[in-house]
């Protein structure tokens, strides 16, 4: 028997732009060290490029992920008895939620590039933090997600 694909499993990648932008940094690396000749501007291009690169890279591997009963977002892993109602925030609902209605307990993966976002009580007694806000670009696809399976 072949294990069932996770019902949800999104990672939270950076946008196109933030390529540029690290590509942008290499660049001005590169010209930093124009006066040193030409052997180690390319040195600055390619280490100022490939460090960029790599915290673009590191900032986009979140992931969000419902498998095995658990939810797991980013390095939080909660069980999905513990979770309670979750809620699909829009664009403005998503900001308010983010800003003065959030709650300073609250576990939050949040990417300010994904207008939508998620947010879910956590219903365990033993467990300070109050909901998750999960920033996602499928949040009816979580919500279903994270919905009790009927008996």
């Amino acid at each position: 028997m072949q294990p069932s694909a996770p019902p949800f499993d999104e990672r939270l990648t950076a946008p196109r732009s933030w390529w540029l932008i690290a590509f942008g940094i290499g660049v001005a690396c590169a010209l930093m060290l124009l006066p040193l000749g030409l052997l180690p501007m390319l040195g600055g291009l390619v280490a100022g490029t490939a460090a960029a690169c790599a915290g673009v890279s590191s900032y986009g591997s979140a992931r969000i992920r419902v498998v095995a009963g658990a939810l797991v977002a980013g390095d939080a892993r909660i069980p999905l008895d513990a979770l309670g109602d979750a809620e699909v925030l829009d664009g403005e609902e998503a900001r308010a939620w983010r800003s003065y209605k959030a709650d300073p307990r609250a576990h939050m993966l949040l990417r300010s590039y994904i207008p939508t976002a998620v947010r879910v009580k956590v219903t365990d007694p033993a467990d300070p933090t109050p909901y998750v806000y999960l920033s996602t670009r499928e949040p009816q696809a979580l919500v279903a997600a994270l919905a009790p399976v009927p008996a």
